[in-house]
């Protein structure tokens, strides 16, 4: 007989800390507990308890073709009959580097690892190695991984629990991350005015995803582009949830923004751990065993992640009409999600790019971290679990962002606005 979620929970607890391997994970944002998953076709997933949702987390961004999508599925099967991991190099990671190279304009090299937090700690580490100089500038709300010097004030899981910072940071490891609010020209001009010539890079999600979605103001892109060249600093573009969230390539390409070194994870491995640094030549080949500048990973590059990424890339090079058939999708779910929110006469912002999109429970517009966290944590819980109730798997944070894949459609549509009018019925 299998286990519920319920059981499974109470057997996590006692194994691993907090009961899960991420702590959003937990639903300690929206109350209850988490639901454990026992599989995932296509738009929708099945709990143990065997309650299906319709999935608007999707692994939270990597499976833009749905889950368990036949041909990715296919491929990484077949290599897995060759072999999972042979700590040596294969034409699949070139492959696929040279997919990425031909996406990404600012980018001549590409160094694969195996999650999106390795990329950020060695993009920062070569920034620093290159420049000769310590401190790192990013903003307030957005969310670069787990590495000491980027916690600071982050989005994301660390938003939703309301953490600050984090123990076992070195105070003089934080002391060199200068955080500004994202969107505030100002601030950043100033801190560049101040500490101009310390500054090794600035780092920032080009549109943010972990502070829930918020777009940059215009101009700001080009300011910290003109700001940091300036400055003989670098300019770090976190691509990990945008990099082919939006169109072939990433949001860079949209902003005709190019920075010195864009890091990369998510998508790009197909559903399977991954992550990838790129940029200029002159820098990439500060990296070991060109450079002095040491990275390296047992499992990068594996063949699997490697397989997935190439598979799903694949399939979406060619087209652009499914990211407009995404856009659309979403366009029109969040404006008929708006109409049900203003009967019910509940105050929301939504914000959303292309098929990412974040409801937060405010009034007010959001542009930055501050206004983002005015949203009201309390009824996005409510309505988070009425959701859940009512077959709706949304991630459990308001500082998320939500992902329409291309296996999403209208009947995925309609259950959603059902839900969502049910929900707002019972608040």
């Amino acid at each position: 007989m299998n286990e519920t979620s319920s059981q499974l929970f109470e057997e996590a607890k006692k194994i691993i800390p907090g009961g899960v391997n991420s702590p959003v994970r937990a639903f300690k944002a929206v109350g209850g507990e988490p639901v454990f998953i026992r599989e995932a076709h296509g738009t929708r997933i099945t709990d143990m308890d065997g309650r299906e949702y319709v999935d608007y987390v999707m692994s939270w961004g990597p499976l833009i073709l749905g889950h368990a999508h036949p041909a990715v599925v296919e491929a990484i099967k077949e290599q897995a009959g060759k072999g999972t991991s042979y700590g040596a190099p294969t034409s699949l990671e070139v492959g696929l580097a040279q997919l990425i190279i031909e996406a990404f304009p600012s980018l001549d090299m590409v160094r694969m690892m195996s999650s999106g937090t390795e990329a950020v700690m060695t993009a920062i580490r070569l920034a620093r190695a290159f420049t000769g100089r310590e401190k790192i500038v990013k903003f307030e709300g957005c969310y670069h991984g787990h590495a000491d010097s980027l916690l600071v004030k982050a989005g994301s899981g660390v938003a939703t629990l309301g953490i600050p910072g984090s123990p076992g940071i070195p105070k003089h490891l934080a002391e060199l991350t200068i955080t500004v609010p994202f969107n505030d020209e100002a601030s950043i001009t100033g801190i560049f005015a101040e500490h101009g010539r310390e500054i090794a890079a600035v780092i920032v999600e080009p549109a943010a995803g972990n502070m829930g979605v918020v777009t940059p103001n215009p101009g700001f892109l080009e300011m910290l582009r003109a700001l940091t060249k300036s400055h003989d600093s670098l300019l770090i573009f976190d691509e990990v949830i945008t990099g082919f969230r939006l169109t072939w390539g990433g949001y860079q390409g949209i902003a005709g923004i190019y920075p010195d070194l864009t890091c990369l994870g998510k998508i790009i491995g197909g559903g399977l751990p991954v992550g990838a640094v790129g940029g200029k030549r002159i820098i990439m080949e500060q990296l070991a065993p060109l450079g002095p500048v040491y990275q390296a990973g047992t499992l990068s590059g594996n063949p699997l992640a490697m397989t997935g990424g190439i598979t799903t890339l694949a399939l979406l090079q060619h087209s652009m009409d499914y990211y407009e058939a995404m856009d659309r999708l979403a366009f029109s779910l969040c404006e008929e999600m708006k109409l049900l929110f203003a009967r019910k006469g509940l105050p929301i912002t939504i914000n959303r790019l292309g098929s990412m999109f974040t409801v937060f429970f405010t009034p007010e517009p959001v542009n930055d971290f501050t206004s983002a966290s005015r949203a009201d944590t309390k009824m996005f819980a409510r309505f988070f679990r009425g959701m859940l109730k009512n077959g709706i798997s949304l991630p459990p944070s308001q500082f998320e962002a939500w992902f329409l894949s291309l296996a999403h459609n209208h009947d995925d549509m309609e259950k959603t606005l059902a839900a969502c009018s049910a929900t707002l019925a019972s608040l």
